[in-house]
């Protein structure tokens, strides 16, 4: 029985990297080649159009992306608006996500649909606009997979406990990322987009006022730039004020994230730590002193992270409009 019971485990492990490698073959680098053969220039030109209008488009399509991925895959199931407020987007872990990064995919969805009607998943124009994002702040290209499509379910209830909080230590992050067959280098590669953005203060306020019995400010704090951020950030602050996540380059995708890390300046625990912890050290210090190096592995580690939870064939849809199922 032993026996059996194994070579059954065996042939349901083999059976399941057989319909993962099914998944990954269904996107392609050219998937649009022949229904929509412009869809990357038209989602570029509408990308740039809305980053001239607001920076915070970068970081927020960024962030969009991969909040959408963490929770079901990459799906778009983030994007759909829901008039009872149950949806993805209306769970405690996502009120914080920017609106013009909704309003980036929703208006390259409208210029894709004026030219390819039904042909584009808002999940790959996600995914083309988180690319997009990156080169037009001055980081490195690379190639989208394509061939996604819509997902068709959008929970709230479905969000807690699959995003990393700022809190988190190495193995809280290691696991969750592994959960989405995503690596200890992927992981540190892909938290470089805290290189541009903003953060509110309470996300970090526990380093400043209320870190431990024996140190209300975390000692792994530069000093000076915890007395930097409580400037900004008082303990009766403002809910709505923010402060950028990379003090010195807010406003590139560039390596400097790691340089700040290094020299304790990372935001939040989940950042430091990634410096802190000896097991991911090294990594840190590679793309610190690398900035080729850590492009690279970005790149790598947003391909990967767009293979998560794919969707294909009747699995999903392509919505029509990127907010609501069809």
């Amino acid at each position: 029985m032993a026996g059996m019971a194994m070579r059954v485990a065996v042939l349901s492990l083999a059976l399941l990297c057989m319909l993962i490698g099914v998944v990954h073959a269904q996107l392609s680098f050219n998937f649009y080649n022949s229904s929509c053969p412009n869809v990357e220039q038209i989602v570029r030109q509408a990308v740039s159009l809305k980053i001239n209008q607001t920076f915070v488009t970068i970081p927020a399509t960024l962030r969009l992306f991969f909040h959408d991925c963490f929770v079901q895959g990459c799906d778009a199931s983030v994007m759909i608006a829901s008039a009872s407020g149950d949806a993805e987007k209306d769970s405690e872990d996502n009120l914080s996500l920017a609106g013009d990064g909704f309003d980036t995919v929703i208006k390259a969805k409208q210029a894709v649909e004026a030219q390819c009607p039904g042909k584009v998943s808002c999940a790959d124009i996600l995914a083309i606009a988180a690319r997009d994002v990156v080169v037009l702040a001055g980081g490195q290209n690379f190639a989208v997979e394509l061939g996604r499509r819509d997902g068709l379910i959008s929970k709230a209830s479905l969000v807690a406990g699959n995003l990393p909080g700022p809190n988190f230590n190495l193995s809280q992050l290691n696991t969750m990322f592994a959960k989405n067959n995503l690596t200890q280098t992927n992981m540190i590669a892909l938290s470089g987009a805290h290189t541009v953005g903003f953060s509110h203060c309470s996300r970090f306020a526990n380093r400043l006022y209320n870190f431990s019995a024996t140190s209300k400010v975390d000692p792994s704090l530069d000093p000076k730039y915890a007395k930097q951020l409580m400037g900004a950030c008082p303990q009766d602050v403002d809910p709505r004020i923010a402060v950028n996540m990379d003090p010195v380059t807010p406003r590139k995708m560039d390596n400097v994230y790691y340089q700040n890390l290094v020299n304790h300046k990372g935001l939040f625990t989940s950042d430091q730590v990634l410096y802190t912890d000896p097991l991911s050290q090294a990594t840190v210090s590679g793309f610190a002193n690398d900035r080729s190096g850590f492009n690279n592995a970005f790149g790598e580690a947003m391909v990967q992270l767009g293979r998560v939870g794919v969707k294909t064939g009747a699995a999903g849809e392509i919505r029509k409009d990127c907010t609501a199922f069809n």
